[in-house]
């Protein structure tokens, strides 16, 4: 049985591997929107110091500036472009992608639906023809490799059409990591497909769609229950053959209620550490919490800074 120091130092190093493949490729030019906080400051101003990320600081210079002074944080050599409020900063920020001088944006101290409700809105200029979604990356303790849980943070009761995006963005992220083809469970609570429970409708429809090149890049299975999805021996008792049970990479949920609550007792009962990522916009947005530890941060940021380089190389949307 393996014991829980090298459980640990597994979880650690699978974001410590992601920050160093960031940092060795140079920063990359983010907006922080509005990080007039310590948690939101902290993480940019220890992203640059990494090299992770060339932040552009977007609020009140004031506030960012005395908020700095308070907690020690160096920001001299980081550019600031003024914005009175969260609302016109995130307008400030979207303006600088449209100018090339930031290739994503990460949130600061302000509220989740200000940001995205700037960025959702069709006059931003940063919607594709994809939904946006949003996927938390997951170092488990107990388990091999990452685990991606999609959308736990945008699409509250998706339809089969937004899943079928909210899957091609978790499979895009995992690719465009360098993380290989990923396994895809799209989790309900069965393992069977019954008719009253409409998860495992959509899950069956899911993997046809991928047999058809509807979705593409992953190997998908469902519905899968939770257990035979990440246990093998679960899925060996339940008599389920497939490439994706029991080993599964990424974890598509019924519905926000589900996927938000399967995050965070992954985070908060089992001690995973996390990031977290929107796709489907012209451009990576960074979603960070005051509860975020320094890694989960630095994590987020590699992932942005990463995922940034991949969709400049070679977009993967077409623009609506």
């Amino acid at each position: 049985m393996e014991i829980g120091s090298a459980r640990e130092q597994r979880q650690h190093t699978l974001f410590a591997d992601l920050v160093l493949k960031a940092a060795k490729l140079g920063p990359v030019p983010y907006a922080a929107v509005w990080p007039c906080e310590q948690h939101a400051l902290q993480g940019v101003v220890d992203a640059a110091a990494q090299g992770i990320l060339a932040p552009v600081l977007v609020g009140d210079g004031a506030a960012m500036a005395a908020c700095a002074r308070e907690n020690g944080l160096d920001i001299s050599g980081l550019k600031v472009v003024e914005a009175s409020t969260p609302s016109a900063a995130v307008e400030q920020a979207i303006a600088l992608v449209h100018a090339g001088e930031a290739h994503g944006l990460i949130k600061g101290s302000l509220h989740t639906d200000t940001l995205m409700h700037g960025v959702c809105s069709p006059q931003s200029g940063l919607q594709t023809a994809r939904r946006m979604s949003h996927i938390f990356l997951i170092a488990a303790p107990a388990y091999d490799g990452l685990l991606f849980v999609t959308d736990a943070a945008i699409n509250i009761v998706p339809d089969l059409e937004t899943k079928r995006d909210i899957v091609q963005n978790a499979i895009d992220l995992h690719l465009g990591l360098g993380l290989g083809t990923p396994r895809v469970a799209i989790l309900s609570a069965v393992e069977t497909v019954n008719p009253k429970i409409q998860g495992t409708l959509d899950a069956a429809c899911l993997c046809k769609m991928a047999e058809r090149g509807q979705i593409t890049g992953g190997i998908l299975d469902g519905p899968l229950g939770m257990d035979n999805a990440v246990d093998g021996e679960a899925a060996r008792i339940k008599g389920i053959v497939s490439p994706v049970a029991g080993r599964a990479q990424i974890l598509v949920t019924p519905d926000l209620e589900a996927g938000n609550m399967l995050a965070k007792n992954l985070i908060f009962m089992a001690g995973a550490d996390s990031a977290g990522i929107v796709m489907g916009a012209k451009v990576p947005v960074l979603l960070t919490s005051r509860a975020d530890s320094v890694q989960a941060r630095l994590a987020s940021a590699a992932v942005g800074a990463l995922y940034a380089r991949t969709l400049r190389a070679q977009p993967v949307y077409t623009c609506a």
